[in-house]
Parts: structure tokens; C-alpha cells; sequence
């Protein structure tokens, strides 16, 4: 569709070259792990659980662990799935390169069972500001303005988000993440075997001249400390649940 945000057959191949290039997971698994130490506190075991878009398959033996069965799926099949299948739907950095995110949220609520849990991960408003300022510094150098970094979500908004889907008791917390760099093309690198370059269906197909990536890599270093600048990755860890059956009598 013209309007949709992101170009999400780009997404698939980007997401494809990482694999081939050996995916750099240190943020995903950062979050998967906070997410099973929360998982440890539910004093309960999942029958059915839905894992969308993992990026490490071996996360599903962990989920076995805690859960009966462990289904997953790539965000473009959400649409496929079945009202009341699961009690247990977890997400990690998949869900800001939806181009509907309240309508994916809307579905996976009604895929979950009454009194479920939905928990995940996605990336912040505060994501990659020193990125973001290399970039304005390469629009300045082309002279125009293009969006190159995808815009993210703020913690209420998220949550605000949640309860309009339907989920009760929805908590998000800021978990952020400091990596230090040598220059800008070592963040662009980590970048791609994310598969987390931009994806934006508006971004420009003009390439940067010598000059702008020259401007960008300058404005990236001016705020180095001892040759390397600190980058910031904002994760919103976030947890809610579907509403309980209500009880008779």
C-alpha cells in the first residue's frame, strides 16, 4: 500500500541478509532474558504460547520449559491467527516495523485466551540519538531533509496503546542500553546484522555523496571520549494481560 509506513518486503530481505551474515543478537537476547526472569515470577505453565518473529530459534526450547507448546510466526501472519489459541504471546523487536501496530496489538489480543499474558520488548523514543544527529548533519550536506531512522515509541503511548487494545494491568518499563563505537560505519555494521537498517517506505534511494557520509561520520565523532562514542539503544520491556473470566454468582 502507498501509505503504509514501512516497505516490509525491504524488511524481509534485510532481515534475510543478517541471517546470512551471522546476526548480531546482543539486544534481542538481552531482552529474552529479562523476559524468562519475569516469566519465572507466574506462578503457572502456559499450554499454548506464540513466539512472533524470533530471531534466535533456540528461544523456543527455553519457552518449553515453561510451556506445553510453543508456536511461532513472522508479524506478517498475524492476521492468520485464531481467536482464543493461546495463553502466552511473546514478542521481541518485532512489533515497531508493523504498519499497523494497534491493529497487530488488537489481534493478538483476541488470539489470546481469557486472563493471559502478553510480554515483549520493543524499541524506545530514545533509540540511537547520536545516529539521529549524524544524520541531520548528512541532510544538511545534501540539502534536504530525509527520514533515515525509524520513529519509535514513548513508554505512555505504548501503554496507552495496550489498554485500547483490550489488555488489562499493562506495565512498561525503559531498560537503556549504552554500546560504545569506534566510528560510525562500526554502528552501521551492528545495524545491518540486526537487520535494523531503515526500512521507512518514504525513505530517499538517492545514495549520500562523499561528502555527506564525510559531514555524518564528523558529526558522530564530535562527541567522542577517548576515540569512541557511547550509542544508545532504549528497549520498553512491556507486560499486560488479557481480562479474567467473570465470576458468577
Amino acid at each position: 500500500m502507498a501509505d503504509d509506513l514501512f516497505d516490509q518486503e525491504l524488511r524481509k530481505t534485510r532481515r534475510e541478509r543478517a541471517l546470512r551474515r551471522g546476526p548480531e543478537l546482543f539486544l534481542h537476547e538481552r531482552a529474552f532474558e529479562d523476559i524468562i526472569e519475569r516469566l519465572a515470577f507466574v506462578q503457572r505453565r502456559f499450554r499454548s504460547a506464540l513466539l512472533i518473529g524470533p530471531p534466535n530459534p533456540g528461544w523456543r526450547e527455553r519457552l518449553l520449559q515453561i510451556a506445553d507448546r510453543v508456536d511461532l510466526l513472522e508479524t506478517d501472519g498475524l492476521l492468520q491467527l485464531e481467536p482464543g489459541s493461546y495463553d502466552l504471546c511473546i514478542a521481541v523487536g518485532e512489533l515497531d516495523t508493523v504498519n499497523d501496530l494497534p491493529r497487530a496489538l488488537l489481534t493478538i489480543r483476541f488470539a489470546l485466551r481469557e486472563d493471559s499474558l502478553f510480554i515483549g520488548a520493543v524499541p524506545g523514543g530514545d533509540t540511537l540519538p547520536a545516529l539521529r544527529s549524524a544524520m541531520r548533519a548528512a541532510d544538511e550536506e545534501m540539502g534536504a531533509a530525509t527520514p533515515h531512522v525509524h520513529p519509535r515509541i514513548e513508554p505512555a503511548g505504548f501503554t496507552s496503546l495496550l489498554s485500547s487494545a483490550g489488555f488489562t494491568m499493562p506495565v512498561v518499563d525503559v531498560d537503556r542500553v549504552q554500546v560504545s563505537y569506534k566510528g560510525l560505519a562500526d554502528l552501521v555494521r551492528d545495524l545491518r546484522s540486526m537487520g535494523a537498517t531503515n526500512i521507512l517506505a518514504s525513505r530517499s534511494r538517492r545514495p549520500l555523496t562523499r561528502e555527506a557520509t564525510a559531514s555524518a561520520s564528523r558529526q558522530f565523532m564530535s562527541g567522542a571520549e577517548d576515540g569512541r562514542v557511547t550509542e544508545m539503544f532504549e528497549l520498553l520491556h512491556f507486560a499486560a494481560w488479557t481480562p479474567a473470566a467473570p465470576v458468577n454468582g
